[in-house]
């Protein structure tokens, strides 16, 4: 019999209830550990009381997230809406889910913060799951540090999917309290966020409410997380900025190098001496964390080695590669303030043979320029008026006796190909090289040649941006003709103008895009002709959509006919 408690079916044997009682606006959710007693296997089941039509929207969610496969997110295995007799089998209203064994995020981070390396590998692996989720429209909810559970063989999963309700936007914010969590600990062992600063920066965004600000998406968050982790200012950068110091104020050179060697003031009329300018060994980029709410990044200033602070931008440690937050490249100092400047930048008197090289160089360098331009200026004035003397002896009929007519014209460029008859397709499939393995769209690809504009193959759709999400730079399909052909073309039909497509080549099979050579380029209209600059052999032609277009569920691209073209 079912459980007179639940109301569920005899298949599911409740052992525990495990958490404390959701308030929905539609009711109230208990959750249940459970023994499936057809498959032996422990899951968490969630009952909704009432049942029936209340349990209606749930449900409808539930349903969704059957369709993820994810390790981020709990499988769901089961779902039904329930009659609304708790007594009799089936009539309670639950979700079946995946049973999560593991150490809960809140009692990991009741001892203290997480390690970077773990902090950035438990959030990309969940917001990705997170992010799938939004692929298919669901937004997940209950991101909370109870739900969210580190399994023992070192991945991540969120019990509960999905919740009785939620929003894309809350998802987001909801991921940066988790990440803020991981950065300070929760309970006792609780401390004040000083990690990285990318990742202080993250979180902030994530939960920010200001217009620009705010993250724009999970999957943006998932792609910032896979970044290679940046490291801050060495320790050898801060010991030895701390040895120039003195009671917190920087030493003057004459502070050092004695009492006899004070600075010399300039007469007026006379060039100021050029320092030299020798890196500062060790003095790295500060750290943001000190930095405070005002982020700003070290540029060039006007003084030779040094930089001024402009706002709006970050300041922070640098990677191998662009970031995220425009941080800037380690080894550029950052000063704020005239005593904040290396010693080997600060005014002292030069000697005078180094006065008087720079004197040379910048009286030489002005007359060195004049030289060159009017020498340029005679050459320009007498080929020209040599090529318009004999031109206009050309026009008057009268050639030179000295010159002869040995000229011969210039020779044309490559003429485009010529395009002609449709080339026969003998099969195609979706190229994915930067996918994750879901499929997009696979089965619909024969839709794009059948000769029929109606039906089209489509990517999925993405969203946040037409960058594919920020998750991948594109996602194509690649022709096989059965042979190489000499090819000059490519007509593209679209219902949903405004994609951008490269058209590629190959001879040969190809794993990567490289193995694809370019030959041609545009944006998809109705129908769009992409004309190769000149004829192309090839067996394989790659369709490669690099940017989508706004579609009535986010970002994708349509293509209804393709026709590839023999050269004429």
């Amino acid at each position: 019999m079912a459980s007179t408690t639940t109301g569920l079916p005899d298949r599911y044997r409740p052992l525990d209830q495990v958490g404390p009682d959701e308030a929905t606006p539609t009711g109230v959710i208990q959750c249940w550990r459970a023994k499936d007693r057809i498959l032996n296997r422990d899951v968490a089941i969630r009952v909704h009381v009432p049942a029936g039509p209340a349990a209606h929207a749930w449900i409808t969610r539930a349903l969704t997230a059957g369709g993820l496969a994810t390790p981020a997110l709990a499988m769901v295995y089961d779902a039904s809406e329930g009659s609304g007799d708790p007594q009799s089998p089936g009539g309670a209203a639950y979700v079946v889910n995946e049973w999560i064994d593991g150490e809960t995020l809140a009692e990991r981070l009741s001892s203290g913060p997480m390690p970077e390396r773990d902090v950035r590998l438990v959030l990309r692996r969940l917001a990705e799951g997170v992010a799938e989720a939004h692929r298919v429209g669901l937004a997940v909810g209950g991101l909370s540090l109870e739900n969210v559970v580190l399994r023992p063989n070192g991945l991540v999963g969120l019990r509960a999917v999905p919740a009785a309700a939620g929003t894309f936007d809350g998802d987001v914010t909801a991921l940066g309290e988790l990440l803020s969590a991981c950065l300070t600990g929760v309970g006792p062992g609780a401390r004040p966020a000083t990690g990285p600063s990318d990742l202080v920066i993250l979180a902030r965004r994530a939960r920010s409410t200001e217009p620009g600000q705010k993250l724009s998406s999970v999957a943006a968050m998932a792609a910032l997380l896979a970044e290679r982790p940046r490291t801050g200012p060495s320790p050898a950068a801060t010991a030895q900025r701390g040895d120039d110091t003195d009671g917190g104020r920087r030493r003057r050179p004459w502070d050092r190098r004695g009492e006899g060697e004070r600075p010399v003031r300039l007469e007026p009329g006379t060039l100021p001496p050029v320092p030299p300018v020798r890196p500062a060994a060790g003095v790295g980029p500060r750290s943001l964390a000190s930095a405070g709410s005002d982020d700003t990044v070290a540029v060039p200033g006007p003084r030779a080695g040094a930089t001024r602070a402009v706002p709006g931008t970050v300041r922070g440690p640098s990677g191998d590669e662009d970031e995220p937050f425009g941080v800037l490249h380690a080894g550029a100092p950052a000063f704020d303030d005239e005593d904040d400047y290396p010693d080997e930048l600060a005014d002292h008197p030069e000697d005078p043979e180094t006065a008087r090289r720079h004197r040379l160089v910048v009286v030489g360098l002005p007359l060195l320029a004049l030289a060159v331009v009017i020498a340029l200026a005679w050459w320009l004035g007498t080929s020209v008026l040599s090529v318009a003397g004999t031109v206009g002896n050309a026009v008057d009929g009268s050639i030179p006796p000295s010159s002869t007519v040995e000229d011969a014209p210039a020779e044309p460029g490559p003429e485009p190909a010529t395009a002609g008859a449709p080339v026969a397709i003998a099969g195609a499939e979706v190229f994915d090289p930067f996918g994750d393995g879901e499929p997009e769209n696979d089965a619909a690809v024969p839709l794009s040649y059948d000769g029929d504009p109606a039906t089209a193959w489509s990517t999925l759709d993405y969203r946040g941006s037409p960058a594919f999400g920020n998750l991948k730079p594109g996602v194509g399909v690649v022709y096989d003709l059965g042979e190489t052909r000499q090819l000059a073309g490519v007509t593209v039909q679209s219902p949903l103008p405004g994609a951008t497509v490269e058209v590629r080549t190959a001879d040969t099979p190809a794993d990567s895009l490289d193995g694809f050579a370019v030959a041609a380029e545009g944006t998809l209209a109705d129908t769009t002709e992409l004309t190769f600059a000149e004829p192309v052999d090839a067996r394989y032609v790659l369709l490669w959509v690099t940017g989508l277009t706004d579609g009535p569920d986010g970002f994708t691209a349509e293509v209804a006919e393709v026709e590839i073209r023999a050269a004429g």
